[in-house]
């Protein structure tokens, strides 16, 4: 939607779904549609709230590497979108995020279901621009952290329409 606040538009659908039965996975299909390459490795939205992400991932064959593990990629695509989520849905009105680093701690080999957390304190004055870190911690089912991620963000302020349409 031109002109619309993706924040604000995570919020509200999670809240409008989430209750629902069946509404957390449509929400993850949601999600997964709307960003592509996270969608690929069918990412479970558990939990979203202001500054705060768990995101599940269960081990399939799609994101197998070949030692019978999850893949080191899928790791790093979900500790990102698990920031993301933690942080684009809570940042002030006319804030933008990109990803512009990540930087990922493999500690153990994944297996099974992997759950991702992403607890961020979002700034509340944003500058013209701003690099914002993202910590995640992808654990095991035996709660053992396999994977961290960080992720750098770059925080501005969103151009105003006119600047967008002026864009080739």
């Amino acid at each position: 939607m031109p002109g619309s606040d993706p924040g604000s538009d995570l919020r509200r659908l999670w809240a409008r779904l989430s209750p629902l039965p069946g509404g957390r996975w449509l929400f993850s299909r949601l999600v997964g549609w709307r960003i592509p390459y996270s969608g690929s490795i069918r990412p479970e939205v558990r939990e979203l709230a202001s500054g705060t992400a768990v995101v599940a991932l269960d081990e399939r064959r799609a994101v197998q590497n070949h030692l019978g593990s999850v893949h080191a990629i899928a790791l790093a695509n979900l500790g990102e979108l698990t920031t993301g989520l933690a942080l684009v849905p809570s940042l002030p009105p006319g804030v933008r995020g990109i990803v512009t680093g990540l930087e990922v701690e493999y500690r153990k080999k994944a297996r099974g279901r992997l759950v991702c957390r992403a607890v961020v304190d979002v700034p509340r004055d944003v500058p013209d621009r701003l690099e914002h870190r993202v910590a995640a911690d992808i654990t095991d089912a035996e709660g053992d952290v396999v994977a961290r991620v960080e992720a750098r963000w770059l925080l501005s302020s969103r151009p105003s329409s006119r600047t967008q349409e002026s864009t080739p």
